[in-house]
């Protein structure tokens, strides 16, 4: 598969929310739904690494599965709010890179 940017991916989301009538659910609806697969995501983590193994009758899913829905509901929170990502992402990691500079230790990648 070819590499695609963020305002790709937001592209074939659109497309793809915009085939039904219903269109995108309002932003509460929205931040319910985000709300229930972070707690998906929460329960694969435990299941993985935590103290909580599955039960035989739980179906298989995976971190993966279950980021890449958070990804989803983030792309359709953020088309349906008229937000581009990657204009939220660089503001973000400027944000980091100038309030948090010097917040963590850096690892020394200096060459001697």
């Amino acid at each position: 598969m070819s590499e695609r940017t963020l305002k790709d991916i937001q592209k074939e989301v659109d497309t793809y929310i915009s085939q039904f009538k219903e269109g995108y659910f309002s932003p509460l609806a929205m931040l319910a739904r985000m709300s229930e697969e972070v707690g998906e995501l929460a329960r694969e983590v435990n299941h993985t690494y935590g103290e909580k193994p599955k039960k035989s009758t739980e179906a298989d899913n995976s971190i993966e599965l279950e980021l890449g829905d958070i990804m989803f509901i983030t792309i359709c929170f953020a088309n349906s709010l008229g937000i581009d990502l990657t204009e939220a992402h660089d503001k973000i990691m400027h944000k980091f890179n100038t309030r948090d500079a010097g917040r963590w230790t850096k690892i020394n990648t200096e060459i001697t």
